[in-house]
């Protein structure tokens, strides 16, 4: 498998983000992880989607270390620090949740808190109704898990279409344009650090033809199985969704309809925040998450 990896230096006097790198080894290909608090603490894996890398959980990883908890937070393959395959035919659904898989059983994963939004909750609820035994809890947050049976919001229509079609694909705007605040230049400058032309963005040009939109896509099934293990997960699972995403809008009351563990839990909406919360609300989604972690261990 061909592949790019982003040269150091875009990543050098990015704000906010002081973490040290760390990295594994998945199938020949280098994967970028933030691990930040003690090794023994709660593990805390936070998934970010697309086009996206782990620079926007960089507000929420220093209130959840500092409440004593070990925040994790990988860079998915085609994104961030993690090397980059430059064709879009190295991408699959099934292939982000085995990537995935390895890096939570490399560092052996146990007692996980999973923190999930965009495609890191396509890949991360799969991850967890495949591997239930090493999660304890789940925070999902604008995402999803689609089967194809149910009908996509036009403006996903549009994304996808822009993302394959369009020659002009700029991440940072991408962002910007997922977010209700407006996003300083240096900001927009760390969404685009990962990118350096556009060889480099066959990962984030995938994505959106890999969500499963008919019930005969290649991914339709095993999300189906994933749900009927959601259908009897009675382990707490919280919904903390924004009130101005387009997308994802209602998608709470799916899971708090079928998923047992969401009864009699504080789901929560947060306001005045589009598609990236994290990135606009990240100490408010923090505190959500150290409170979820500490009230579900004390019950």
């Amino acid at each position: 498998m061909d592949y790019l990896r982003t040269p150091e230096q875009r990543f050098e006097n990015l704000p906010d983000y002081p973490f040290d790198g760390k990295y594994v080894e998945i199938d020949d290909l280098r994967m970028h992880y933030v691990d930040e608090g003690t090794p023994d603490g709660q593990n805390v894996l936070l998934l970010h989607g697309e086009p996206s890398w782990s620079y926007l959980y960089r507000h929420m990883i220093p209130p959840i270390v500092a409440a004593g908890m070990r925040a994790i937070a990988p860079d998915l393959i085609g994104f961030g620090k993690s090397d980059k395959p430059i064709n879009k035919s190295d991408y699959s659904y099934a292939g982000h949740v085995a990537w995935m898989t390895r890096f939570i059983e490399t560092l052996d994963l146990q007692d996980i808190t999973l923190v999930c939004q965009n495609w890191g909750s396509l890949i991360g609820l799969r991850v967890a109704a495949e591997q239930p035994d090493r999660f304890a809890r789940i925070l999902l947050a604008n995402g999803g898990l689609p089967t194809g049976n149910q009908q996509m919001p036009k403006m996903f229509t549009y994304w996808r279409a822009f993302a394959t079609y369009s020659p002009w694909f700029p991440i940072g705007k991408i962002i910007q344009s997922g977010t209700i605040a407006e996003l300083t230049p240096d900001v927009i400058r760390a969404y685009d650090a990962p990118f350096p032309s556009p060889a480099y963005k066959a990962g984030a040009r995938a994505f959106p033809r890999l969500v499963p939109v008919t019930p005969d896509d290649p991914a339709a099934n095993a999300n189906r199985a994933a749900w009927e293990v959601f259908k009897s997960w009675e382990k707490p699972f919280l919904n903390a969704f924004s009130n101005r995403d387009p997308i994802t809008r209602g998608g709470a009351e799916i899971f708090k309809s079928r998923v047992p563990g969401c009864q009699n839990q504080p789901h929560t909406k947060i306001r005045n925040a589009g598609h990236f919360l994290q990135e606009e609300k990240g100490p408010e989604l923090a505190a959500i998450v150290i409170d979820f972690v500490e009230s579900s261990n004390s019950n």
